[in-house]
């Protein structure tokens, strides 16, 4: 299992930022898939999740109605646009594959 994070970096509070996470070495289509993130006072969150087929979607509290997660089975892709950027959402962004299997995860700061 592999999965590989991309996108993260520097933004101003309220700018956007869309994360990708390539997957191989497993049939993408069979698993839900998942972004967490993890900062060191709160440890690790789960941000979103997305079903197999990409029908349904589960968000924590905290980012409902700023991030939308997405997937494409055909690339073996999962995205995660992040909108309204607060401070708060700083963190390490990390893949997640449903059943074990995560990436080393891609920075995000928000900061003035």
């Amino acid at each position: 299992v592999q999965l590989v994070e991309s996108g993260g970096g520097l933004v101003q509070p309220g700018g956007s930022l869309r994360l990708s996470c390539a997957g191989s070495g497993f049939t993408f289509n069979l698993y839900a898939m998942r972004w967490f993130r993890q900062t060191p006072g709160k440890g690790l969150e789960l941000v979103a999740q997305v079903s197999k087929d990409g029908s349904s979607t589960i968000y924590a509290d905290s980012v409902k109605g700023r991030f939308t997660i997405s997937r494409d089975n055909a690339k073996n892709m999962v995205y995660l646009q992040m909108n309204s950027l607060k401070v708060d959402d700083t963190a390490l962004y990390v893949c997640a594959k449903q059943s074990g299997g995560m990436g080393q995860g891609i920075q995000v700061t928000v900061s003035s």
